[in-house]
């Protein structure tokens, strides 16, 4: 009996050993093969964007290409959980973001993940100040013209988000609070349609993130307030919100890299690496 038992735990012993030399080993020849980087958002939109500057970079620094597979729907939901159901191998990375990763949780009765124990954070890459702006053609030329209108007219004024949720979302509930007015809220699936729909006259405002700047840029869209506590170096004409008498208004949304949790600490610590070096 004794001699079974001592068979059992040498053979546990060397699976044990043989699996963390393994492990070691693919930590050591990471990467060898293209690394795909989920995005739970539609193309266009600030996640998005992000994701493929980002990826862009570290295919360079790796010496892999990045493959960006967007899986958009349900504020983030149903990307990040497809995210978190993947192989923990190091070829499997999820664009994380404000929505699915932090408030979600507070806002879904339940998710089909756990936003901290199903993943493994790898970096912190960026914050976007959200920014207060309206069709290029829009009557308002202030953040003012905006209040007035909207108390003047409860209920009438609309604004567009990415989503339920999402950081643009919940920029313009802290705007609404703060002005104290009443806005419809107009959520699409994700940044881009949103931003098409207010470039082009269909809602009245929005508080995007930067990915507002080329049709600010263009003229498709006028900026009018920042949610930071400065300026925006990007829009240095525009006011923050403290400037136009709307204190406190600060909202910014958060990108991340983030992989499924059991990825080994190895490989966790090259992404990271890897990430500083080019951000």
């Amino acid at each position: 009996m004794m001699k079974k038992l001592h068979a059992c735990l040498a053979a546990a012993v060397l699976l044990g050993t043989q699996a963390t030399a393994f492990a070691q080993d693919a930590a050591a020849n990471y990467p060898h093969q293209p690394i795909k980087l989920m995005v739970p958002w539609p193309p266009g939109g600030g996640v998005d964007t992000t994701a493929r500057i980002v990826s862009d970079m570290l295919g360079h620094r790796l010496g892999q290409p990045f493959v960006v597979d967007n899986r958009a729907g349900a504020g983030g939901n149903i990307g990040t959980e497809l995210a978190a159901r993947q192989k923990p191998d190091g070829y499997n990375l999820l664009m994380s973001s404000i929505s699915p990763n932090a408030v979600n949780a507070s806002l879904y009765n339940k998710l089909g993940f756990d936003p901290v124990k199903d993943f493994e954070p790898i970096v912190y890459v960026s914050a976007v100040p959200n920014i207060l702006v309206v069709p290029g053609d829009s009557p308002f030329k202030t953040a003012k013209d905006v209040i007035d209108a909207a108390r003047a007219n409860p209920g009438k004024l609309n604004y567009a988000s990415g989503g339920i949720g999402s950081s643009q979302h919940l920029a313009a509930v802290q705007f609404a609070t703060a002005a104290k007015i009443d806005i419809v809220h107009v959520p699409y699936k994700g940044t881009a349609p949103a931003e098409a729909d207010l470039a082009a006259g269909h809602v009245s405002i929005m508080l995007d993130t930067t990915t507002c700047l080329p049709f600010v840029a263009s003229g498709k869209m006028r900026a009018l307030a920042v949610a930071s506590k400065k300026r925006n170096p990007a829009l240095p004409d525009v006011p923050t919100f403290d400037e136009v008498g709307l204190s406190g208004v600060y909202a910014s949304s958060w990108y991340g890299l983030s992989a499924p949790a059991g990825t080994t600490k190895a490989i966790i610590d090259e992404l990271n690496a890897a990430a500083h070096a080019v951000l």
